[in-house]
């Protein structure tokens, strides 16, 4: 499958522009050093998201905190 495939097959562009930024809010969530008993805050997380993007539903919100968890779990960082 060429990159020109990838591209088309993906809909949630706006999510996709927003990434790196919701990724910097998110981050704190995730680190080891934040966490309470072993358990990290994601659902802080969602909450931080929202206040940040007041205009994205909720499906859009779940879709970048399991993408940055994702990343985050992986030791990598967003591509700009």
């Amino acid at each position: 499958m060429s990159e020109t495939d990838a591209a088309e097959r993906r809909q949630e562009h706006e999510i996709r522009a927003i990434f790196v930024e919701a990724y910097e809010v998110l981050e704190p969530y995730f680190t080891p050093e934040n966490q309470w008993a072993g358990f990290n805050h994601e659902h802080l997380a969602y909450m931080a998201l929202h206040e940040r993007f007041p205009h994205l539903a909720p499906r859009q919100l779940q879709i970048l905190v399991e993408a940055a968890r994702r990343v985050f779990a992986s030791g990598g960082t967003p591509a700009p």
